[in-house]
């Protein structure tokens, strides 16, 4: 009696911990904001002093058109079917950038997400390619460029060239595919006599929100925002700025060949890769004013009179898209590029469940529609499971007269009644353990459940029918305003939506065709658990709430057909009535 009460217990907290943690963390004890690092670090050897110079504390940001539309005249029009943004040819920066299939909110007039920022705006997010030597002019963040378009897209690349007035030319040419991918040669042609020596570079600037408080996708346990990257083999997923902060001038300095590094957010990425599995130095720096930079060079090379060197890097700035990740790790050779997804040590079981939801979602059309008919595969597949389960729950039905006769026989000697117990189990054939597996199974499914809704930016503000019309945010239709009559924002915890109270009693329902505790104590928990669960569910994604909702209903019939055909339960009803 006790173990199995222990049993019970251990996975009602196991689930209410795994479930319930995260949110509970962060409305209970949310991270504090960051400030900018007193000391900040000095920019690397081999940048330009303009790329590292601090913004002064006197300079005001400005809005991101604003700043465009002042320089609208030195700038090439970035134009492919996902993409729109510019080019700065001060500085040859990728500094404008919005994703056109994504919007900031639902609402079809919200405006698109903005990935890349000009500097100046209070979130600079840009990149930037250039060369670094010595005895040389060489091009920095002040140098105009000129251009030999008017516009990239995926059939008109872009030359930018600039010469230095001492027999050297720079050029850098951008290419863009029809998705997220820019591939990125530098070539620097030296036509005096006496040979220079060059190294290239290319960088990531990230400043504004998300090192501060304000970013809408923080740094948690579960999901990895920030300095991001997979170099020696490893993906490297717990450098985070406060690293950088302490690491002080130095940075973190690492070795980079076939591999990539970048800034990672939840849905969103900018990350930079050498091609031809080159092999370059690498760090993450941090800088002043809330600026963190990634960067790698190429090795020094001395040019000689007549020659040229010619390097590319690959530029991913785009929406982490499972497939289109999949692809550049194939295509283009970014290694491990799909492990930008934060799916965890259990990627091996989350990505299965996230091919099966895509291809249902491709197929009918409907994120919710394909949820339900997930649900319906994985209750399949566990479907002989679940039938054990419920003919050992059938058991202790037909037994629970014999065992109310047991507890009040030996109620004053708790010894003798948990070994009648026993014997009576083995009398009957019925393993009061033998439901627990079905439960230990449909943890791992739940939770990687979760971890697709959370990652996948496939299925970001997808409908299902009616209210709910973004299946990765919770349910929005709460009876505590009245369905939304009252004109008040209910707090996050006590918004209870129409999926979680059907989670409720679905919940309800499922524990009364369970056999009743004998042990009070047990009674009460199963009796407050549905609610407690319809609480801790109700701030999370409503597909996870749909599926859960469709999973019980289907418990609760496959249940009920065979309590309806189970012959020990057919006896004792035939019983009760003569």
């Amino acid at each position: 009696m006790d173990n199995s009460r222990n049993m019970i217990l251990a996975i009602v907290l196991s689930a209410i911990v795994l479930i319930g943690w995260s949110f509970v963390a962060e409305q209970v004890a949310p991270p504090p904001p960051e400030s900018a690092p007193e000391t900040a670090a000095e920019a690397d050897v081999v940048l330009p002093e303009t790329e590292a110079a601090a913004v002064t504390e006197a300079e005001v940001t400005r809005n991101v058109e604003d700043v465009i539309g002042e320089a609208e005249a030195a700038r090439i029009p970035i134009e492919t079917p996902r993409l729109e943004g510019s080019i700065n040819l001060r500085g040859a920066r990728i500094d404008d950038l919005v994703l056109l299939d994504y919007r900031e909110e639902i609402e079809q007039d919200s405006p698109p997400i903005r990935l890349l920022s000009p500097d100046d705006t209070g979130q600079a997010y840009f990149a930037h390619f250039g060369w670094a030597g010595e005895g040389v002019e060489m091009p920095t963040g002040d140098t105009v460029w000129q251009a030999d378009g008017e516009r990239l897209a995926p059939d008109s690349p872009v030359t930018l060239s600039w010469r230095n007035g001492t027999g050297q030319l720079f050029q850098i040419e951008l290419q863009v595919d029809e998705d997220f991918l820019f591939t990125i040669g530098q070539r620097v042609s030296n036509t005096r006599d006496a040979p220079i020596s060059a190294r290239p570079y290319a960088l990531l600037m990230h400043q504004g929100e998300m090192r501060s408080g304000t970013n809408p996708d923080p740094d948690t346990w579960l999901i990895h925002t920030g300095p991001y990257g997979f170099w020696d083999d490893v993906l490297h997923r717990d450098l985070d700025f406060d690293d950088l902060d302490e690491a002080g001038s130095s940075g973190e300095r690492f070795s980079l060949q076939n591999g990539w590094l970048g800034f990672n957010g939840k849905y969103w990425l900018g990350a930079l890769a050498p091609a031809n599995d080159r092999a370059v130095d690498a760090a993450f720096m941090a800088l002043p004013n809330d600026r963190y930079q990634a960067v790698f060079t190429g090795q020094p090379t001395v040019i000689e009179g007549g020659r040229a060197l010619s390097t590319e890097t690959y530029f991913f700035a785009g929406a982490k898209e499972t497939h289109l990740l999949e692809r550049y790790e194939v295509d283009a050779g970014i290694n491990q590029l799909d492990r930008a997804i934060d799916w965890g040590w259990f990627y091996w079981f989350e990505l299965p469940l996230f091919y099966l939801l895509s291809w249902l979602f491709t197929t009918v059309g409907n994120f919710g529609v394909a949820i339900i008919l997930m649900t319906f595969i994985i209750r399949g597949l566990m479907f002989p499971i679940a039938q054990k389960q419920f003919s050992s729950m059938a058991g202790m039905r037909a037994v629970q007269p014999k065992m109310k006769e047991i507890q009040e026989r030996y109620k004053d000697d708790k010894p003798k009644m948990q070994q009648e117990v026993l014997a009576l189990y083995q009398r009957e054939k019925v393993n009061p353990l033998a439901g627990c597996l079905p439960i230990f199974l449909q943890i791992p499914i739940f939770y990687a459940l979760y971890k697709v809704l959370l990652l996948s930016v496939e299925m970001r503000h997808e409908p299902f029918a009616l209210w709910l019309q973004d299946l990765s945010a919770p349910d929005p239709l709460t009876p505590v305003n009245l369905f939304g009559l009252l004109a008040f924002t209910p707090p996050t915890w006590l918004a209870i939506g129409i999926l979680p109270i059907l989670l409720g009693i679905t919940m309800w329902l499922q524990f009364k065709l369970n056999p009743a505790p004998m042990d009070p104590t047990q009674q009460k928990i199963f009796g407050i658990m549905p609610w407690v669960f319809m609480v801790i569910m109700a701030p999370f994604a409503a597909g996870l709430q749909l599926y859960w909702v469709t999973s019980n209903i289907l418990t609760i019939a496959q249940q009920r057909w065979l309590y309806s055909r189970d012959p020990r339960l057919k006896e004792q009803a035939k019983m009760a009535k003569d």
